[in-house]
């Protein structure tokens, strides 16, 4: 269930796309490294689209209380229609996307196994947490006026890990790669 308080979203489960969350890393352009995920949201997941949509403009009214009437009615955002700004991308296709990052690491967690005595533990392994996997995320809006530019971003808070998915980018698998490599051959040819 999607929840928003003030400017704090958390979303529904959505799929993570660009995850740079365990090394920050500096986008094009620019020497401030950061922490970085962009979410894929289904567009039928009204609830989750509501909630950022009620944050940013939650965001939007402090911007205008703190840079005042200057702040424009339409803010900039990082909140986007994969449809519209990446018609070519299948895995865009039918999904909103909210670019959001972060100067300090997220928390990154999954539910324990069960009779572990404990509800969660943290993902440390970047091979678990990944581009093309599924989770849950809070995000906190805030408005920024800078150089010019003023509008609505979305601050990476933490992310928790709902289940895997086929993963965007990388490697295979060696066992995949070379899979082709043992089929005529016995299963005992170790022994």
């Amino acid at each position: 269930m999607a929840k928003i308080n003030g400017t704090k979203v958390t979303t529904n489960e959505v799929r993570m796309s660009y995850a740079q969350v365990f090394e920050p890393k500096a986008a094009p352009g620019s020497t401030e490294e950061k922490y970085s995920v962009s979410l894929l949201i289904p567009k039928t997941d009204t609830e989750t689209i509501q909630a950022i949509e009620q944050g940013i403009a939650a965001a939007q009214q402090a911007g205008v209380e703190k840079y005042g009437k200057k702040f424009p009615a339409n803010p900039k955002t990082t909140f986007r229609d994969g449809d519209e700004e990446r018609p070519d991308d299948p895995a865009y296709k039918g999904h909103m996307f909210l670019n959001c990052s972060s100067k300090t690491k997220p928390g990154i967690i999954k539910k324990a196994a069960p009779g572990s005595g404990v509800k969660f533990v943290e993902i440390t392994d970047e091979s678990d947490f990944y581009s093309g996997c599924y989770g849950k995320a809070i995000v906190n809006f805030f408005a920024y006026d800078a150089q010019g530019n003023r509008g609505v971003s979305a601050g990476l808070n933490n992310l928790m890990k709902t289940r895997d998915g086929e993963a965007f980018a990388g490697k295979a698998a060696a066992e995949d790669d070379f899979a082709d490599e043992f089929e005529d051959e016995d299963d005992d040819f170790l022994g």
